[in-house]
């Protein structure tokens, strides 16, 4: 699916479409959708398309689409160049299109200057029109406008996300731990290590605080909590 809207003449400057060297977009991404906005050279507005998330076909059908209307308008042809926030897309799509010849970069979306009133009317278009015109001040040479961020290799990608999937599964495991020894000090146990070697002998001398065997229907509940936490 491809939507294409265009933004008013009037939002941009002619004296920058006039000097533009290159074909310059950015890409939103989510689950769901890719929102696309293009500045290019002999078009005096911003267009954007969406095109359904993952469809790289579709992406490369649309650039050379933009780039055939500038070279109807101007007689020439452009390279591109890209641009798109760092986030949980990784950077598999920034790697497709430095294969595919096009000058891409992935921004830290926090280094990007924004007012807190821009902020709060945050919509698409404004995204949109907020990363390409940073784009174009960083080309430009201004080092103040925003920060790249150097995409690490795939190896190193690798190894990032096996350090954060180990610390994400420590802090679940230590939830894990702490909702156990709670259910149980609502029973007046204390004292049991559920990561300690002897755990499972131990969990079967478990009592009350008053004395009692743990209620039958706690411990499927405690059960479950101590092999998760394993």
């Amino acid at each position: 699916m491809t939507v294409n809207a265009e933004i008013p003449t009037n939002e941009i400057d002619d004296a920058v479409v006039t000097k533009l060297g290159a074909i310059f977009f950015s890409m939103e991404l989510s689950r769901s959708k890719w929102l696309l906005t293009f500045l290019a050279p002999g078009i005096d507005r911003m267009s954007k398309y969406v095109l359904d998330a993952g469809d790289v076909s579709g992406l490369r059908d649309r650039l050379a689409d933009v780039r055939e209307k500038a070279r109807l308008r101007t007689g020439q042809r452009f390279p591109y160049v890209a641009i798109q926030e760092a986030g949980m897309d990784g950077f598999w799509i920034h790697r497709v299109l430095l294969r595919d010849g096009i000058e891409s970069h992935v921004v830290d979306p926090a280094s990007i200057a924004t007012s807190r009133r821009r902020r709060r009317a945050k919509t698409d278009r404004l995204d949109g029109e907020t990363l390409v015109r940073s784009l174009l001040a960083f080309k430009r040479g201004d080092p103040r406008v925003c920060a790249m961020v150097v995409a690490p290799t795939p190896e190193e990608e690798d190894r990032r996300r096996n350090s954060r999937e180990r610390q994400s599964l420590i802090k679940d495991r230590i939830k894990l731990v702490n909702r156990i020894k709670g259910l149980l000090y609502a029973q007046g146990t204390v004292g049991y290590e559920p990561l300690k070697s002897d755990r499972r002998a131990k969990f079967a001398e478990l009592a009350t605080g008053d004395g009692r065997e743990l209620p039958c229907i706690s411990r499927p509940r405690f059960a479950d909590c101590l092999i998760a936490s394993n």
